[in-house]
């Protein structure tokens, strides 16, 4: 019976994973596809979809605590030290995050948004040091070292210094350091980051609307109902990935994150047809190789139990 028993605790277990290895890869799939959701609102200024973003992402997350009778999620935030501090700040970056990408996507930047998704976990990195006074070890500090390098070769080849991508890693970045520092689920933390966000939304979309200047109700019915859905858009993603969060190692999921800018850089190239020259394509795999080294350093230390994983991120 005991036998029995653990081959059922055992095969439970398997069926956990594979649900969110699943859960995982369709969060950060669809995570990869918003280029082709913003690309469709690119008569829309970004400042609206913004606006639009957030209020309608906290109605729906807030749907979602009442459809959980969840009463305490606010007391569970104000209890922890710093919490509504912390995710107030965390609003603010992920505020910026949003408004910096759909410009880009709406402005052909696609692959140049991917970019910053992938320098992302190097930010992580470099911010455990100069935040947390972590020590580097000797592959940390050469991924870094790569990645530095794909900043100037990317510099070079723009012509421009790459600030799409390095505002969105550090935005993100800054945004997850905070996130880990408050230590809430994900539907309550987002629920106040709208939350905090929400006043300024309204107050920005009555302005529009006054001002005549709002594409919201002005247009085609098709383009309402899609920032209308920005909310479920938001949504759907962030509790996709809480349920591979909870089930699979961190391993695995930091190594899954890299699907949603390796889909954006295809979206970019293929769907968008944006220019990807060879100068450009060498600071790509140099990241790339930076990458390949922090996830390899990451994967032999968390074996040994001694660090901790691959830095794991909620895309925007």
């Amino acid at each position: 019976m005991g036998v029995r028993a653990a081959v059922d605790a055992r095969a439970a277990s398997q069926d956990e994973q594979a649900l969110g290895t699943v859960a995982g890869v369709a969060a950060y799939s669809l995570w990869g596809l918003f280029p082709l959701v913003f690309h469709q609102l690119r008569s829309v200024s970004a400042t609206e979809i913004l606006l639009h973003r957030v209020v309608w992402s906290f109605v729906v997350v807030g749907l979602l605590l009442v459809a959980r009778r969840d009463r305490h999620w606010f007391e569970a935030v104000r209890e922890t030290p710093h919490g509504l501090r912390n995710l107030a700040a965390a609003a603010v970056l992920i505020a910026t995050n949003w408004l910096v990408y759909i410009w880009a996507v709406n402005h052909d930047h696609v692959i140049e948004a991917a970019l910053g998704y992938y320098i992302n976990p190097l930010i992580t990195v470099a911010l455990g040091v100069w935040v947390l006074g972590e020590h580097l070890r000797r592959v940390q500090l050469v991924a870094l070292g790569f990645g530095g390098a794909a900043v100037a070769v990317l510099t070079a080849a723009y012509g421009r210094v790459p600030w799409i991508a390095l505002v969105l890693a550090c935005s993100f970045a800054g945004y997850g350091f905070l996130k880990k520092a408050v230590g809430v689920e994900a539907t309550t933390s987002l629920a106040v980051e709208t939350a905090v966000l929400l006043p300024a939304a309204l107050v920005g979309m009555a302005v529009l609307q006054a001002k005549g200047d709002a594409a919201f109700l002005d247009g085609t019915f098709g383009r309402d109902a899609l920032l209308v859905s920005l909310g479920v858009v938001t949504a759907v993603p962030l509790l996709l990935f809480a349920t591979a969060a909870s089930r699979i190692p961190l391993s695995l999921l930091g190594l899954l994150q890299y699907l949603t800018p390796t889909m954006q850089l295809l979206c970019g190239v293929i769907v968008f047809h944006e220019p990807m020259p060879a100068e450009r394509l060498v600071g790509f795999a140099l990241v790339w190789i930076a990458l390949v080294l922090l996830a390899t350093d990451a994967l032999r230390t968390t074996r040994r139990r001694v660090d901790e994983p691959v830095p794991v991120v909620e895309p925007a």
